[in-house]
């Protein structure tokens, strides 16, 4: 019936938190509510209940809105690889490959795509919040854009620009943004929100005012520094940088940050245990010594990431972990560089080939076929989970004998190393439940509350959700959203 969007004023400024504080705002508030990101860009995605993958933050918006999520949320997704080339998904299934260059030439075709799945969301629910990439301000890129003017104009879909304070300079960001873009893109934006604020809101009030004379936009509220939403998972490995450390605790897991990285949100659940602490290892730094376990994430580009693990000495860091008795668990795209060999005969992640993998694992991976994409359970080390798969290729050998997981219809999956120390998977979100995690983190001989005390990673997450809705609803005029929302064309 409505719908209303929110645009930024640059990368990285809350948009998709919003979006789903936002969605489970007006869902708490009895309204029917899906999210939508014409097209994403990340590496992090997530299955959805049609068979298809979309951007983790519309998964995690989807959670927001109480539904399952569907490919319609986010009809096409970028998926960066290692050679300046990016995987085309639409509509939740591989459509190939483009260069950076050809896709601004062809993304003007996927705007059928796009409103095709914003149509049926409009069919289904009260309202539809939308989510914009980047920024409108990047004139340069308004040529067959299909993520922020191009769709709002297309769709008749008013916007809402945020501006994120905390980086400075918001209010010539938003009178900037006015002044740059074209007046019938700017007549598309009925006002703005402020971001990210600490302190006082009083102390901005006339900051406040002055965007609203400059842009001629109404602001919408001022949004405090939400700290729930350190909690949610997230799609940008941008904000590793600001992760590399966790909580302390008396039991360290390491991860290497790899260019390609990939799903790296599977490790999240353990920042809920207290006695855990989590250390993203960026470039430059070696592997910590005192590391109980290394864990190698998800890539979208294996072999390209194994050589620059290569490159940075982490094989050398993780082989000696290892002999020293340590343990490692390799998921997904990590997995397959724990094998013997990786090969990619028809060139799927980059040129055609195969290189040695770090052979711990008594394994061997092809990357061909088609795509995995599916929701699993069943259980892993005798104990339930709960996850999906999202992956290319093929691993098996003598170690996949002894499978990780059982799954529901009796298939196996995953591989342990004679010694037991070393594990691979191909299952994302095996750790997000409680009981689960247990069994990891005991067998690197960490402490580990009460497991069936202990909180599932979805809870975590839908808890957040609700303390995010709340904060916004005592600082954002909800009920004005509400009201623009029923602007939008149908």
């Amino acid at each position: 019936m409505g719908a209303v969007m929110l645009q930024g004023t640059g990368s990285d400024v809350g948009k998709s938190v919003l979006v789903a504080g936002l969605c489970r705002a007006l869902v708490n508030r009895g309204l029917t509510v899906r999210p939508f990101k014409p097209q994403n860009m990340s590496n992090n995605a997530a299955v959805t209940a049609d068979g298809g993958e979309i951007g983790r933050a519309q998964a995690t918006q989807a959670i927001a809105c109480r539904t399952d999520a569907t490919t319609d949320m986010n009809p096409v997704l970028l998926k960066p690889q290692a050679d300046h080339t990016s995987q085309l998904i639409v509509h939740g299934q591989m459509r190939g490959n483009l260069r950076a260059g050809n896709f601004r030439q062809a993304r003007g075709a996927l705007l059928e795509d796009v409103l095709a799945s914003y149509r049926r969301l409009r069919g289904e629910c009260d309202i539809v919040v939308v989510e914009g990439a980047g920024s409108p301000a990047e004139i340069n890129l308004r040529q067959g854009d299909i993520a922020n003017m191009g769709f709002a104009r297309a769709a008749g879909v008013p916007v809402v620009l945020v501006g994120d304070i905390d980086r400075g300079g918001v209010i010539a960001a938003i009178a900037g943004t006015r002044t740059v873009i074209a007046p019938e893109d700017a007549a598309m934006i009925h006002g703005f929100l402020i971001n990210k604020f600490r302190g006082d809101p009083a102390l901005f009030e006339d900051g406040y005012r002055q965007i609203e004379q400059l842009s001629g936009w109404r602001g919408f509220g001022v949004v405090p520094w939400l700290a729930p939403a350190a909690r949610l998972p997230s799609e940008d490995a941008v904000v590793l940088e600001r992760r590399m450390t966790g909580q302390g605790g008396r039991t360290l897991v390491a991860c290497p940050i790899t260019p390609r990285i990939a799903n790296f949100d599977d490790l999240d659940p353990l920042r809920l245990e207290p006695g855990v602490e989590l250390r993203m290892i960026p470039p430059g730094q070696p592997i910590p010594a005192e590391a109980a376990l290394v864990v190698l994430a998800g890539s979208k580009a294996t072999m390209a990431d194994l050589a620059f693990l290569r490159a940075e000495g982490w094989d050398i860091d993780i082989l000696a972990h290892h002999r020293r008795g340590g343990h490692v668990l390799g998921l997904c795209g990590g997995y397959q560089m724990l094998g013997r060999r990786i090969s990619d005969p028809h060139g799927t992640e980059g040129a055609a080939g195969s290189v040695e993998g770090l052979g711990l694992l008594d394994v061997e991976t092809v990357l061909a076929g088609d795509k995995t994409l599916k929701r699993v359970a069943g259980t892993a080390l005798g104990t339930r989970f709960e996850g999906y798969e999202i992956h290319i290729g093929d691993t098996a050998g003598p170690d996949a004998q002894r499978p990780v997981c059982v799954m529901a219809d009796g298939a196996h999956d995953g591989s342990i190393s004679r010694d037991g120390r070393v594990a691979g998977s191909y299952v994302h979100g095996l750790l997000d439940l409680a009981v689960q995690r247990a069994v990891w983190l005991a067998r690197i001989g960490a402490e580990v509350e009460n497991a069936a005390q202990g909180i599932d990673q979805n809870v975590a997450i839908d808890t957040a959700l609700d303390e995010i809705a709340a904060i916004l609803e005592a600082h954002v005029d909800i009920d004005a959203l509400i009201a623009l929302s029923q602007v939008a064309q149908d």
